[in-house]
């Protein structure tokens, strides 16, 4: 099948590209001229394991392209999807949809013969509504169906969620469209995978629900892991106990400074505000909202109780890790850019190292001394605090790190290391819910 992709972010990069690893013929269009270029010359502009070699196979293959005007590719689609970003939009909280129904209206005066048009993008719901809208009132001669189909990557981990997907959701009442998803999701159906056919607005709340659900589990986990601290538990072990009961499950029952992303903030914002709207509020979520967001203020006041200190002036803080999660470059709504300015405003100095964050967090934070690596960061400093879970920050050479180190304490915010070896070679280690 023939598969417009307008948007080159994150979902419609490593969505074209697996698509065109299916068999399709994908063109992927973007009106950033730049992104484009990178692109055509090999190169990938966000950092995704696999995605490179996944990118360069298909390009080599003849099934992907790039392309600044997509009028013909669009007019050739079996399926137009909608990827364009969705950000939280200034002074309300709300969606950002107007690069969607820019999109649509870009689609609308192209489209020729039966067409799906696909709303990848993350959106409330009733935007393929509105959507759908826009073009018939453009086009009311065209032949075309609107489609929802959220994505449900991971960053780190998105082109095994693309081809291995615990499930597929399709929000589609045209029996064309639904047959045409069929044939482009058609190498998941050998597989087996669940392919679960809704209404749109099901499948649009679907997304929202999904992540709302997994913040909530987050924050309930943080919570705990406060009154572990509190009466001498074990958040880990507590962890454990209740995830191995099915009902609940053990993912996303880590402790840690708090969520952040590129999906989980700006979607439960988006999810309270659409239900605030309809007069159905989920104070669920907005609690879970509040207490993130203070959470990942208070996690510099935790390092400066475990430097048994008020004010941080003269003293430097090794930081390791800035971008919100491992295996990705993405900054958006990072911990780190909660916990290094407060820090900053108790007076410390912050030098820090970040595998692959260091070109985006040099544009979001201020009067930080960026290191070349784990031991750099380290050197001098009066403790390092662990903000992101890297596997090269799992092992490191605990003797060498206390020699390098002014003073010997580490604040892990991630439980990367047992309280036990940290003392075994004479560092001070304060964690998250652990005695």
């Amino acid at each position: 099948m023939r598969v417009a992709m307008i948007g080159t972010g994150y979902v419609g990069l490593v969505s074209g590209a697996c698509f065109a690893d299916f068999g399709h013929v994908v063109t992927c269009i973007d009106k950033d001229a730049s992104k484009i270029e990178r692109l055509e010359r090999g190169e990938i502009p966000i950092f995704e394991p696999g995605l490179e070699d996944l990118v360069a196979r298909n390009v080599r293959e003849g099934r992907l392209s790039f392309t600044l005007d997509g009028a013909q590719a669009i007019k050739d689609a079996d399926a137009v999807f909608i990827a364009v970003g969705t950000p939280t939009r200034r002074g309300d909280g709300h969606a950002d949809l107007s690069y969607v129904y820019a999109a649509a209206e870009e689609i609308a005066g192209l489209i020729e013969g039966f067409t799906v048009v696909v709303t990848k993008s993350t959106v409330p719901v009733g935007t393929g509504d509105e959507v759908e809208a826009i073009i018939r009132k453009a086009r009311p001669d065209a032949q075309f169906a609107v489609v929802s189909n959220p994505e449900f990557l991971r960053e780190g981990a998105a082109i095994e969620d693309f081809k291995r997907p615990d499930r597929v959701v399709v929000g589609a009442e045209d029996e064309r469209a639904q047959a045409v998803m069929r044939e482009l999701y058609r190498p998941l159906f050998l597989n087996e995978t669940p392919i679960i056919f809704t209404g749109r607005r099901t499948s649009e709340l679907i997304k929202y629900a999904a992540n709302a659900f997994l913040a909530v589990k987050i924050t309930f986990i943080n919570e705990m892991a406060d009154l572990c601290e509190q009466v001498g538990a074990d958040v880990q072990q507590v962890a454990k106990g209740i995830g191995l009961d099915k009902r609940i499950g053990a993912k996303f029952l880590n402790a840690g400074p708090g969520y952040g992303g590129s999906c989980f903030p700006k979607d439960t914002l988006a999810l309270v505000k659409t239900a605030q709207t309809y007069n159905a509020p989920t104070r669920i979520v907005e609690t879970t909202i509040e207490i993130n967001d203070a959470r990942k203020r208070a996690m510099a006041a935790k390092v400066a109780k475990a430097m048994q200190l008020e004010d941080l002036t003269g003293k430097t803080i090794g930081v390791l890790g800035l971008t919100f999660k491992p295996n990705t470059d993405d900054m958006r709504d990072a911990p780190s850019l909660d916990i290094i300015p407060a820090l900053q405003a108790l007076g410390a100095k912050i030098q820090a190292f970040d595998p692959e964050g260091r070109h985006e967090a040099e544009k979001l934070l201020k009067d930080v001394t960026f290191k070349t690596g784990a031991y750099d960061a380290a050197e001098g400093a009066d403790a390092l605090v662990i903000i992101t879970e890297w596997d090269q920050f799992r092992a490191l050479d605990l003797d060498r790190l206390k020699l390098l180190m002014r003073a010997p304490l580490v604040v892990d915010l991630r439980n990367i290391y047992k309280p036990g070896e940290m003392e075994r070679h004479g560092i001070t280690y304060a964690s998250i819910g652990r005695p």
